[in-house]
C-alpha cells in the first residue's frame, strides 16, 4: 500500500477518534476534536498531492479517498447536529447526495469502471470541511475562553455557510449524476 492510500486509511481511523473525542464529555473535548478533524482534513489534501506528484494514483485511492471524505464529513455533521449547526433537511440532503454518488460509483465498478472524484466534488468537500471547522472552532472557543455563545457568529454559519455548502453539495451531485448518466442505463 503506497503512502497516499495509507493516508486515506489513516483518515478513516481519525474519523473514529474524532467521533469518540467529540462524544465524550471531558474538558477540552471540542478542542481535541477540532485538532483531530484538522489533521484528518490535512490527510485529504496530502494524499491527493502526493498521489498526483508521485504518479501514485491507484484504483483503491480513486474509490476510497472520496469515500473516506464522505465518512469524515458525515460523522462531523451528525456530531454537530446536536448543537443545531444545521437543520435536519440540510443534513438529509448532504447524506443522500453522498449515498447516491457512492451508489453510482458502486454500479460503475460492476461495469469495470472506476469513477474518480471531480473538481466540483472536491470544491464541495472543501466547503463542507470549512463549514465543519467553523462550527468546531466556535465550540472550541466557547470551551477555551468560557464566553457565552456569539449568536451572530453561529447565525452566520447557519444562515450563510450552511446554505452555500448545501447548494454546492446538491449541485455537484446533480452534475456528477448528469455526467455519468450512461452508467445508470442498464444494458
Amino acid at each position: 500500500m503506497n503512502l497516499p492510500n495509507k493516508l486515506t486509511v489513516a483518515r478513516l481511523f481519525l474519523t473514529i477518534v474524532f467521533v469518540v473525542c467529540f462524544a465524550l464529555p471531558f474538558t477540552g473535548c471540542f478542542s481535541v476534536a477540532l485538532g483531530i478533524f484538522l489533521v484528518a482534513a490535512l490527510t485529504d489534501y496530502l494524499d491527493g498531492e502526493i498521489a498526483r506528484r508521485g504518479n501514485l494514483i491507484t484504483d483503491f485511492g480513486k474509490l476510497m479517498d472520496p469515500l473516506a471524505d464522505k465518512i469524515l464529513t458525515a460523522a462531523a455533521f451528525i456530531s454537530l447536529a446536536e448543537f443545531n449547526a444545521m437543520p435536519a433537511w440540510a443534513l438529509i440532503l448532504i447524506i443522500s447526495r453522498e449515498f447516491l454518488i457512492t451508489g453510482l460509483r458502486s454500479l460503475a465498478l460492476t461495469k469495470g469502471i472506476v469513477l474518480p472524484a471531480e473538481k466540483l466534488g472536491k470544491h464541495k468537500t472543501t466547503w463542507q470541511m470549512i463549514t465543519i471547522i467553523y462550527f468546531l472552532s466556535l465550540l472550541s472557543l466557547k470551551e477555551l475562553v468560557a464566553v457565552p455563545w456569539s449568536t451572530q457568529a453561529w447565525r452566520f454559519g447557519t444562515h450563510v455557510l450552511v446554505p452555500v455548502m448545501v447548494g454546492l453539495t446538491v449541485y455537484s451531485g446533480m452534475a456528477y449524476l448528469q455526467k455519468n448518466r450512461n452508467i445508470l442505463v442498464t444494458r
